[in-house]
Formats: C-alpha cells, structure tokens, sequence
C-alpha cells in the first residue's frame, strides 16, 4: 500500500494552533483555509483533532466540521471529545470520513467494539498519546489532551485497541511532539511491529529525511505533521517526490 502524508489541523477554540509537547500553544491559521489548501496541495487524507473538548468536557465543534468538509475531497478524520454513538453518528454525518477517539476509548474501551461494530472498523480510529517512562522502562499512555498518565503500556494499548476493532492508530510521540527533531522510531516500530493495522506515526516532523526514516525504519503506514506544513516550512507534494525518490510508494500529487 501507498504511504500517506497527513496534514494535522489541532483546533482550539475555532483556530487551529501548534505547540510543543502539547504546551505553548501558537494560532496557525483558519481550520476551513489550511483545509482547502492541503486539500489542494497533494495532502493524502487530513486530521481534525479539537484538542481541549475531553479536557473542557464538551463535544466536537460539529459547524467546524462542516464548513471544514464542506471544502476537502480527501478522507478526512475527526477526534476530540467523541464519547459516545450518537456523537459518532453526528460527527459522520457532518462529513467525516473516519473519527478518532482517544480519552473515551481509554476510560471506556467497549466503545471502541461498538463503534466497530455498528460502523464499521475502516472509520475507528484510535489516537494514543505516548510519552516515555523511565519507571516503567516502557512508554506510557496519556488522556485529556496530554495532562493525565494512566499507567498503561502504549504497547499494550495498541494490541487491545486492534482486538477491539479499531481500524487504525494515529500514534502521537508527546516526548517528540513539536520539536522538530525527528520521529520517534523506536516507539513507532514497536507498536508498527506488534499491530496489523495501519499506523499512522505524529511528532518530531522537521525535515524530508524525517518522513523516511519513520516510514522505513519505524514501519509506520503514514506520517502526520503540523507545523511544519502549516508554516510553508515543506510542502506536502516535495515531501512526497522525496519520498518517491527514497523509493517509497506514494500517491502522486
């Protein structure tokens, strides 16, 4: 299968923003204009994630989605505050092509099963947050945007999410995330190694060579970045001719 290239949009309050380990949040840009623009720019499928919503206890902003589905013709995912299956329900029926449930699946795990099962697993999502415990010698699952540690092995998570029936996992490196500095290849492989379904690998984007080397040795399906997008500093369609060049399948631009 082809590797993707996924453009994230992390949404506050209307506004897509981007920090640093999920901290030092910076506007970016309008949601339905970085939409239009990735759409356009070669983006694979994009994500939506409303960062505060499980932390402020409030669902997805559904008119966002609308307007933001309104203007993309690439799949399209969407998570932040999903907790039940009417809000899935909505937030499809809004436009989403896929939905990402992270806190709720953690405090809840039976919904990712009935999601699966009333859905359909190639629209589950499951988003794990992850950040390296010295203590545990393992890295370990965070909720609520990042703020709460649950004890659970990322690893561990990944498996049971698969057995749930989740279709795929968006894995989120918080020690990485916003540095720049590169993917987190370890963690990527051990779960890409563990799980048959697709992963897609976020945090640490920054160069081209970033792009390969967690596709290749982190044996992730797809990568995921923010900022480096949104500020023009790559553009999506020169990171997939590098990557094309690397030998990598990806869809054409």
């Amino acid at each position: 299968m082809a590797k993707r290239i996924i453009p994230c949009l992390d949404v506050k309050d209307g506004r897509v923003v981007k920090g640093i380990k999920f901290v030092d949040l910076k506007e970016a840009g309008d949601p339905v204009e970085l939409a239009r623009y990735y759409d356009q720019s070669g983006a694979d499928e994009l994500v939506f994630l409303d960062i505060t919503a499980s932390f402020e206890g409030r669902e997805t902003m559904l008119e966002v989605v609308r307007r933001t589905a309104r203007e993309v013709f690439i799949p399209f995912i969407v998570g932040g505050g999903i907790a039940s299956i009417d809000q899935i329900r909505n937030i499809l029926k809004a436009g989403a092509d896929k939905i990402s449930l992270n806190t709720p699946a953690v405090e809840n795990p039976a919904i990712v099963k009935e999601a699966a099962q009333v859905f359909g697993s190639q629209c589950i999502v499951v988003a794990i947050d992850a950040c390296w415990n010295e203590k545990m010698q393992d890295w370990e699952v965070y909720t609520h945007g990042g703020r709460n540690a649950v004890g659970l092995s990322a690893v561990d998570w990944a498996v049971r999410v698969e057995s749930l029936g989740a279709g795929e996992i968006l894995l989120t490196s918080m020690d990485a995330d916003g540095g720049q500095d590169g993917f987190d290849i370890p963690l990527t492989r051990a779960i890409s190694e563990k799980v048959n379904i697709p992963v897609i690998a976020s945090g640490g984007a920054g160069t081209m060579e970033h792009f390969s080397e967690v596709l290749k040795e982190g044996k992730a399906d797809a990568a995921l970045a923010a900022s480096v997008f949104h500020y023009r500093q790559l553009l999506v369609k020169d990171v997939k001719k590098y990557l094309s060049e690397q030998g990598l399948e990806v869809r054409e631009s």
